[in-house]
């Protein structure tokens, strides 16, 4: 039976949040082109901005991509996780809608503030603040109350999550806890705990600064406020990942998950070790000692092992599954994989492309390295393996297998859906290759121009290669990376408005239990309890006293008028 025959308002909440996320994944990416297009300088003249409105359009592609369509995409996901595992419906379908109406008003506030951008003439303000929302750079009120709407909406839809697995364990009070609902609670916990202070930051800060409640602020303290939570949201965006490829990923390599014991383990590190990170976005900040970010160094370089293990666990649950469908050899198996469909190679090729976002983050994340790429274009070419291809290939790859089944249709345009994943690799390859070549050059990011060894000047570094070069695959890059969303955008809407009830559909949703079970693990794992307290003590001994000094500093001390943008 179709996810959506049994469970049908869940189906449909999950159809209203991928909704709303492919609109803002169109927008922010047809801004993600005009971005790559004209700050290298291609069709610069023929594009309708200009370097000042390059701005409203850098806000718009970093708000709309990596907080609202990773956030709407996240919760659905999961409202299908619970529910599918745990085999029951929402405890309380209201409260996930009440949240799925905070997101969605909290989005439009945002986005309306942010567009307003191209006309500043209107009364409504502006908000060219970036992603990185943090002082002195001072947006309209419209836009951190919908980011607070946002952040809210996404803590009321996960409650529901938690309401209906208490539900479930007193239905079920001696049985583990399935694997996918583990999965999402782990995500949530992590994701309270550091999103609490992108909060503090906004609700007690930015809004009574902007409204002008409140005459000045400390740029350090929201700054820091920010990277408490601007480094965790990246494991927001990747334990989603991580759940596909550990339960949907083996099934359609035609096997099984390899371990369950060591995918609850992965987990439980990345809520432990996820939050006390962010001092190492604050290397170059004076107002921070040196001894917390090195604990933040530690902390990031110790979340390499869950990365590792996840590697080995997906590897070895895809070589099963090959050689269950006939793969032989020590390499050979991977050609029997199916990598004709698109939702396997979708996920399988993001799970690749990670891995090299992976070892430029060790760059980023050593405290002496940093200080050569630190606010260099290498960041940007860093996070677009990340969210910009482990999150955002995989939920297209999740799409093109869940979609018919919250929707009861059969996926449409399937050659066009089986070439986009490469299409997608070729260009972030091509783009965040030379991003990573650029920030080596010392090209930096967030400018409208490149700005590099003097205006128009086209160098050429023995190491990196020809400026220019880079500048055209970068602009090779983004174009095509807008060609396989454009043909994704294609797949889904056509899956969207296909007929219903035509031929059978041919998506089967089950997850084949794992080679090792639950059972082969201790279970103190399942005490989220447990953890999330050794998690909270992790986060008091990395900021505990740099935010009280901060705060101090901040009540008592000089601070910033802002700068309205």
């Amino acid at each position: 039976m179709a996810f959506v025959d049994k469970f049908p308002e869940e189906a449909k909440l999950v159809r209203y949040h991928f909704g709303v996320g492919f609109v803002a994944l169109a927008l922010g990416g047809l801004f993600g082109l005009v971005q790559a297009l004209y700050r290298t300088g291609y069709f610069r003249d023929a594009l309708p901005i200009d370097a000042s409105q390059y701005y409203t359009v850098l806000t718009g592609h970093g708000v709309l991509l990596a907080l609202v369509f990773t956030t709407f995409l996240i919760c659905g996901f999961f409202v299908w996780a619970v529910t599918r595992s745990l085999d029951r419906p929402l405890a309380h379908q209201r409260v996930a809608w009440a949240g799925f109406l905070s997101m969605l008003v909290g989005t439009a506030l945002a986005a309306l503030t942010i567009l307003n951008g191209f006309a500043p003439e209107l009364p409504f303000g502006s908000a060219d603040v970036l992603y990185t929302f943090y002082a002195p750079l001072q947006a309209h009120p419209a836009f951190y109350v919908g980011a607070a709407l946002l952040v809210v909406g996404s803590w009321v839809v996960g409650a529901e999550y938690f309401l209906t697995y208490r539900q479930w364990r007193a239905d079920n009070p001696d049985e583990r806890i399935p694997l996918q609902t583990f999965m999402v609670l782990a995500t949530f916990v992590m994701w309270y705990l550091s999103s609490l202070g992108v909060a503090v930051e906004v609700v007690a800060f930015l809004i009574p600064w902007s409204l002008g409640w409140i005459s000045q602020v400390d740029p350090l303290l929201t700054r820091t406020l920010f990277w408490y939570f601007g480094h965790p949201v990246v494991y927001f965006w990747l334990l989603p990942a991580y759940l596909a490829w550990y339960t949907i990923l083996p099934k359609l390599a035609g096997g099984k998950l390899f371990s369950d014991p060591l995918a609850r383990i992965v987990f439980v590190l990345f809520v432990l070790l996820s939050t006390p990170v962010g001092f190492h976005h604050q290397y170059t900040d004076p107002g921070v000692a040196e001894g917390f970010k090195f604990i933040a160094m530690t902390n990031t370089f110790m979340l390499l092992l869950p990365s590792l293990l996840t590697a080995f666990t997906v590897v070895a649950s895809l070589e099963h599954g090959a050689r269950q469908r006939g793969g032989t050899g020590y390499f050979g198996w991977l050609r029997a994989l199916p990598w004709g469909n698109p939702a396997f190679s979708a996920m399988a090729l993001a799970g690749l492309v990670f891995a090299a976002g992976g070892f430029s983050g060790m760059i980023n994340a050593g405290m002496n390295i940093n200080y050569l790429i630190h606010n260099t274009i290498w960041v940007p070419g860093h996070f677009h393996l990340t969210v910009g291809t482990a999150f955002a290939l995989t939920m297209m790859g999740v799409s093109y297998w869940l979609v018919p089944q919250i929707t009861g249709k059969q996926l449409q345009h399937k050659t066009i859906a089986a070439v986009q994943p490469f299409v997608w690799v070729i260009g972030m390859t091509l783009m965040s290759n030379a991003m990573h070549r650029g920030g080596l050059a010392g090209l930096p990011r967030r400018t409208a121009k490149p700005l590099f060894r003097g205006e128009g000047a086209a160098p050429f570094d023995p190491v990196v290669g020809s400026i220019s070069e880079m500048q055209l695959q970068i602009a090779v890059g983004g174009t095509l990376l807008f060609v396989a969303l454009a043909m994704f955008l294609v797949v889904m809407t056509g899956t969207w408005l296909s007929r219903s009830g035509v031929g059978q559909l041919s998506v089967n949703g089950t997850i084949p239990a794992p080679l090792s079970g639950p059972a082969d693990s201790p279970r103190i794992l399942d005490n989220l309890k447990v953890w999330t307290a050794i998690a909270v003590v992790l986060v008091i001994i990395a900021y505990g006293l740099p935010l009280y000094s901060m705060l101090a500093d901040g009540i008592l001390g000089p601070g910033s008028g802002g700068f309205p943008v």
